[in-house]
């Protein structure tokens, strides 16, 4: 159940006004978020919807013959499971967590309900879909035009937005996996990241040394996707 103490741990929940908020407490239960838990798959129905407070998901697309590619990333700032209120139930992408942590678990009944009363719950979710769309956007960008050093930069920054050190445990795998690039393309990038002082990298672990230095780097869409979300998810009870 959701206390006072952990109301602003996630984003979403904290704007929403005190009788929004304590209409959906008694239903908000934590939950650990493991390293590499599949939240869902693609095609499946969800069953849950989760606001994550100091986890991080990944959503990727999962191609035919296995191959994938993250989309978006979602951590305290957001919510996984969009499809619920949008009306389609089920999503084509898979949910993976990415950097482990904790999440509120919300029964997807209890949202459609605030989402159908078309008040501030409504309004703060659509905010929110609109700026994650301009993520998956930016993502689908970056890939196309922008080198694997970039992809990098934009990948460590974002994930450093929605956790509270600067340190993720990652193998380099996983991190191939979810830039769709192959592995020693990673290995390559982390190591003249490491090389130029940014980062400190070891098996399943990565440091960030220099955060200015990443921001100097990365390429234009880290700040495309960073406005948006600070555009369209201002202050606490602004909306």
């Amino acid at each position: 159940m959701l206390d006072e103490h952990h109301r602003i741990g996630n984003n979403l929940l904290a704007v929403l006004p005190d009788a929004e908020l304590a209409r959906m407490a008694p239903h908000l239960v934590l939950v650990d978020m493991p390293l590499g838990q599949v939240v869902y798959e693609s095609g499946d129905r969800l069953d849950h919807v989760y606001f994550p407070t100091t986890c991080i998901v990944s959503l990727l697309y999962v191609m035919e013959d296995g191959a994938s590619a993250e989309i978006a990333i979602v951590g305290n700032e957001g919510m996984i499971g969009i499809s619920i209120f949008m009306g389609g139930e089920t999503t084509p992408s898979r949910a993976i967590v990415q950097s482990a942590g904790q999440a509120y678990q919300l029964d997807p009944r209890v949202l459609k309900d605030e989402f159908r009363r078309a008040g501030p719950v409504q309004r703060v979710l659509l905010r929110y879909t609109q700026a994650l769309i301009t993520q998956m956007a930016q993502t689908a960008v970056c890939n196309r035009h922008h080198s694997i050093d970039q992809h990098l930069c934009r990948w460590l920054l974002l994930s450093l937005d929605r956790l509270s050190s600067n340190e993720l445990k990652m193998t380099q795998e996983l991190i191939a996996n979810m830039l769709g690039v192959r592995r020693p393309g990673v290995s390559e990038a982390a190591m003249k990241l490491q090389e130029a002082g940014l980062i400190r990298y070891s098996y399943g672990h990565i440091e960030v040394l220099d955060r200015r230095g990443l921001e100097k780097r990365v390429c234009e869409c880290y700040s495309v996707v960073k406005r948006e979300f600070d555009r369209l998810l201002p202050d606490i009870k602004a909306l």
